[in-house]
Parts: structure tokens; C-alpha cells; sequence
């Protein structure tokens, strides 16, 4: 991600966040449930001027983008440890210069986040799929990946399980990333604030699409990105409630089996196309530490 990206997410959480009351600190865990959700239910439109609708009385949300403004949304709660599935079906045919960006974030210098990215490309060529994760303000955690499907075609499910352990990032059900809590090596983890849930639709083409050689063509404006079926089993805030074992909440202690963990492997290795724990370059100093531990 570059940092005129998150300077220009981190102005729409600010603002977002304007004149409300952040619940860092609210009342026990509740267990939430939101099977097939509703979007005027779960999520506000945050900005766009109109260029993001909610329709079929509620069951799909759509974000647009032209040369005058993208667009986006933010859940209506805040989620501390979750498993959140999302469809998306991203903007098609020549999206270069676009991002669709779907991420968790909390606010503030110190923030936390976790993020899926979609950078745009010319007609014919794959998306890439940026993922990242933030803790305390820090990130520089990225890997990227090509997916094995067309995005633009239909609805794919992106999951996020963030549970005390691990977080994992899943495509149609399988799994593509885990960052583990190495905290007893020293390596901060997402625990304690906090995050809604964002998305959005905006012109990046000065660095989304081969580093910015390829800039928006706005007459293939309006751009669209569709969302449904939108799931959360997620707590609003820490408690031992979370923690009782009920087929409702598995999630809070749910980690990679051995299957899961060769089909990370199977992903990483035909289609993952960066991974910051091998880009010792940028690292002369040597790779973040959780790059050596297993």
C-alpha cells in the first residue's frame, strides 16, 4: 500500500469517526450473528455523494467510482475478534487505476488494521490481491496474490478470522495468509482496540496499477463494485463470554488444520506474487522478526 493510500483511508476513518463516541471500552461481549446480512441493518454510507446504493431491500450494497469521487461504507459496530465473510464482485473490464479496498481498521496514530486490497488492471489481466495487517501503527506487512478465478464474474466470499491466536484471510474458503500472535517473541499483535469493518471505491492510478504506468480510463466511468451476503460471528468488545465453547462462537479458538495448512502452501506457491518476509532489499537491516519464526 502506498502511503498516499493510507494517508487518504486514515482522512476517511477520521471522518467517519467525527463527532461520535469511539466504544473502546463498552458494555460485556456480545455474540453477534449475521447470517446473509442486511445491509441497511449492519452498514452506514459514509461517503460518495449517492454513488453507493443499497438495493434489493437490503441484500446488496454497490459502491461506484467516476473522475469526481469514488465512494464507500463503514459498519454501523465496532468488532473486537470476529469471523466476517464478505461477496464481493469487483469492478470488470478495464479497471486499471481503481482500488477496491475491504479491510478492518480501528483510528488513531496507533491504530490496528487488517486489510484486503483489489488493485485494478487493463481488460484481460488478473487483479491483484493486496493483503496487509497493521498493529500499533505498524505495518509494512504485505503479501499479494493473483487469484485463480475470474473476480469480476460473480460473487467470491473474502473472509477475515481474527480470533486471539491467528489471523487468517480466506478466498472461497481457503485459506491464503495467517499472521499467528508471536507476542512471546516480542511481536505486537491486534488485540485490544476495537475495528469496524470499511470499504471503498477510489482513483488510485497514480500507484495501483504497475506502480502508476497505467492510469484511469474515465471513459469506461462509471466503475462498479458489488457486495452481498455479508456474515458476522464477531464480538463487540473483550469478555470471557467469547470464550465459551458453543457451535455459535468456535471461531474464537478455531485455527489451521493441516489441510488448511497445505492449501496456504498450495497458494503461496502458484499464486502469490510478493511476500515482504523475502524482500531482504527492503529490509537491509534484516527481516521483521516474525519472518524467522514458524
Amino acid at each position: 500500500m502506498s502511503s498516499s493510500f493510507r494517508a487518504y483511508r486514515q482522512e476517511h476513518i477520521l471522518k467517519f469517526d467525527s463527532g461520535q463516541k469511539i466504544a473502546r471500552h463498552g458494555p460485556a461481549c456480545l455474540v453477534m450473528a449475521a447470517f446473509s446480512g442486511n445491509f441497511n441493518q449492519d452498514f452506514d454510507i459514509t461517503w460518495g455523494d449517492g454513488r453507493a446504493k443499497i438495493l434489493s431491500a437490503g441484500k446488496v450494497l454497490t459502491l461506484s467510482l467516476d473522475k469526481t469521487s469514488g465512494s464507500g461504507f463503514r459498519s454501523k459496530k465496532q468488532y473486537l475478534f470476529g469471523k466476517i465473510d464478505m461477496q464481493i464482485k469487483l469492478v470488470p473490464g478495464n479497471s486499471a487505476g481503481t482500488v477496491t479496498a475491504y479491510y478492518f481498521s480501528s483510528v488513531g496514530s496507533n491504530h490496528d488494521e487488517i486489510d484486503f486490497e483489489f488493485l485494478g488492471n487493463l481488460s484481460g489481466d488478473p487483479y491483484i490481491l493486496h493483503t496487509n495487517v497493521f498493529t500499533q501503527g505498524k505495518g509494512d506487512r504485505e503479501q499479494q496474490f493473483y487469484l485463480w478465478f475470474d473476480p469480476t464474474k460473480d460473487f467470491h466470499t473474502y473472509s477475515i478470522l481474527w480470533n486471539p491466536q491467528s489471523i487468517i484471510f480466506s478466498v472461497d474458503g481457503t485459506p491464503i495468509r495467517q499472521f499467528k500472535n508471536l507476542e512471546s517473541k516480542g511481536i505486537a499483535y491486534p488485540k485490544n482496540q476495537p475495528m469496524w469493518i470499511f470499504s471503498s471505491l477510489w482513483d488510485a492510478d497514480d500507484w495501483a496499477t504497475r506502480g502508476g504506468l497505467v492510469k484511469t480510463d474515465w471513459t469506461q466511468a462509471p466503475f462498479t463494485a458489488s457486495y452481498t451476503n455479508f456474515n458476522a460471528l464477531a464480538c463487540t468488545t473483550a469478555s470471557d463470554s467469547c470464550t465459551k465453547n458453543s457451535s455459535a462462537n468456535s471461531w474464537f479458538s478455531q485455527s489451521l488444520d493441516s489441510t488448511g495448512e497445505e492449501r496456504i502452501k498450495w497458494v503461496q506457491k502458484n499464486y502469490m506474487i510478493y511476500n515482504y518476509c523475502t524482500d531482504s532489499k527492503r529490509f537491509p537491516q534484516g527481516l521483521p522478526n516474525e519472518c524467522s519464526i514458524a
